[in-house]
């Protein structure tokens, strides 16, 4: 993990700050790139879930009510836009202040851990998917949901003239694959899907039992 103290506190006063227009920004990405997603995503979980990168809590209202769910984000402004998001739906949650790389969680806490559209904004993904699959239990599921590089060589050229100023401003990527790093850490992709010029892509993926 080779973020200094620093970096971290700026990109938490970053998304601190954007709590105003987060969700209208996001609601206007689901309707015209992300579609269904979190959706897709989140009626897959079961058991005791955990929700990385929560933000304002926009995926609260898709998972079925049988969940026991835990959220954490950087942002304590997200939070707690998450809060009322959850007493609105009359949800009881845990929600708090936590690092994607460095869960403050037991090995095996979770049946199902949750990542959507954040993956691209963690600044060591790697370390935070491996985090996601350590707190996991055998035989839990990882569901995942990110703008990716697209398979169009145009549209991969702008996404990397957009991470010129996006990178250095809020840390945000937009050509990044996690599907590669779950991979590498030994879970089975179970189900698969990706679209929209190949820029959204979307994963359920298995801890092995052994």
């Amino acid at each position: 993990m080779g973020i200094s103290a620093e970096q971290r506190r700026r990109w938490r006063r970053y998304w601190d700050r954007q709590t105003h227009g987060y969700d209208r920004q996001m609601r206007l990405m689901d309707r015209v790139l992300f579609k269904d997603t979190r959706r897709w995503v989140c009626r897959r979980a079961s058991g005791r879930v955990l929700e990385v990168a929560v933000g304002s809590g926009l995926n609260l209202e898709h998972y079925p009510v049988q969940v026991t769910f835990t959220g954490i984000d950087l942002s304590p402004a997200m939070l707690e836009l998450a809060r009322r998001r959850a007493a609105e739906l009359g949800w009881g949650v845990n929600l708090r202040v936590g690092d994607a790389e460095a869960l403050e969680f037991d090995d095996a806490s979770f049946d199902t851990v949750v990542c959507t559209f954040s993956l691209c904004a963690i600044p060591d993904h790697r370390w935070a998917v491996a985090e996601m699959v350590r707190v996991l239990r055998p035989g839990g599921q990882l569901l995942l949901a990110d703008h990716v590089a697209s398979t169009h060589a145009v549209v991969r050229a702008g996404q990397r003239l957009a991470e010129l100023v996006s990178i250095p401003l809020g840390g945000e990527h937009f050509r990044r694959r996690p599907i590669e790093m779950v991979t590498a850490t030994g879970l089975r992709i179970e189900d698969h899907d990706r679209f929209g010029l190949g820029i959204v892509e979307r994963l359920t993926a298995r801890k092995p039992t052994s």
